[in-house]
């Protein structure tokens, strides 16, 4: 058992901010720790498929105190920004313990903090959780599923087009991870089909920073509500660059409605149609990684958990940065450096 100040769980982007704002003012070791459950530093970026690289990727936003590489753009994500991380974790002493995983978060009679490990038990006075969500990938569930007699991956255990050669391809889902694998895996595979929920909401223009505070703003009201968090690309849109564009022209991006049911062979509406399939794709996002946290009984009758700021609205002990509105790598740098503002005016309250 050991004690700390304020334990960091999650060395991404969010996690990484928000010890070099802790490295500041605290020591690594005895006043702060950061406790990682990946094999190696990068963050969820080092689980990324190899045709992700530097002209498809949706941004990549530097960490505090350090710019971000500018390879070719043609360089696969992945590995660059591994070593990034693992850079800046060596050049501000972070100290970061992996592969560490927490089973559970308590609170004490003393009112500190038990966050239970595989290697141990460390207590806190505060929390900063930036677990992010690649570990939770969701599944939808559809009448038929599991008696589909082809094969159904998610975009979490996508490695590349070349395994869907000469294959009937549905992907599911609106977001920008679908359309990259929808225009990626086209050219290889037999036929594909692309089904959503809801219209894509497509956005031409310039992404000002005006429109970029209005899109935080509606994800943060949910999560000041209590309701469960929002992406915010389903609020900003997708854009249409060149690369859309010319996909959506010569039917690549040819959007259809969600199917009813899935049957042995394809997918069905109640309407007749039958599309068959041979893989099921679905590109349906993540969910927030926050299981451990279930002792501290946060969640709200909405499904969220309600937050001012990063500051868990009903314990002040806990941040949670890559949550909702600073669910994004220039969110995730601005909440790390607020959790910290807070959590040292919580403990100098607590010293006084």
């Amino acid at each position: 058992m050991r004690e700390v100040e304020v334990v960091v769980i999650g060395a991404g982007q969010a996690g990484l901010s928000a010890a070099y704002f802790l490295r500041r003012r605290f020591e690594p070791g005895t006043g702060f720790v950061v406790l990682d459950h990946a094999p190696h530093a990068g963050g969820a970026w080092q689980f990324r498929w190899p045709t992700l690289t530097f002209k498809t990727v949706n941004g990549v936003y530097q960490l505090p105190g350090m710019a971000v590489p500018e390879p070719d753009e043609s360089t696969p994500v992945a590995g660059v920004i591994s070593e990034y991380f693992a850079a800046y974790e060596r050049e501000f002493d972070l100290r970061v313990q992996r592969p560490v995983s927490v089973r559970s978060v308590r609170s004490l009679p003393d009112k500190r903090l038990e966050i239970a490990t595989d290697k141990g038990v460390w207590i806190a006075k505060a929390l900063i959780n930036a677990t992010g969500t690649w570990e939770r990938p969701f599944w939808p569930r559809y009448a038929g599923q599991d008696q589909f007699n082809g094969r159904q991956l998610h975009t979490a255990q996508y490695r590349g087009p070349q395994e869907f050669a000469g294959e009937r391809v549905v992907v599911v889902g609106g977001g920008i991870s679908a359309m990259q694998h929808l225009m990626e895996i086209h050219p290889y595979a037999a036929a594909t089909t692309w089904v959503t929920r809801r219209e894509p909401r497509w956005r031409s223009g310039d992404f000002n920073p005006d429109r970029g505070r209005e899109a935080v703003a509606m994800v943060e009201e949910r999560v000041r509500k209590g309701l469960r968090p929002q992406s915010v690309i389903s609020v900003t849109g997708v854009p249409l660059t060149p690369e859309v564009k010319a996909a959506r022209e010569a039917g690549i991006l040819d959007r259809n409605p969600m199917f009813d049911r899935i049957e042995p062979d394809g997918i069905a509406w109640d309407d007749g149609r039958f599309v068959p399939a041979d893989v099921i794709l679905w590109a349906t996002g993540f969910r927030a990684a926050l299981d451990h946290l279930a002792p501290l009984k946060l969640r709200g009758p909405g499904g969220g958990i309600v937050m001012d700021g990063t500051r868990v609205a009903a314990d002040p002990r806990i941040h949670l940065v890559g949550y909702g509105p600073s669910a994004s790598t220039v969110g995730a740098n601005r909440a790390g450096r607020a959790a910290v503002r807070e959590i040292r005016e919580l403990l100098s309250s607590d010293r006084s």
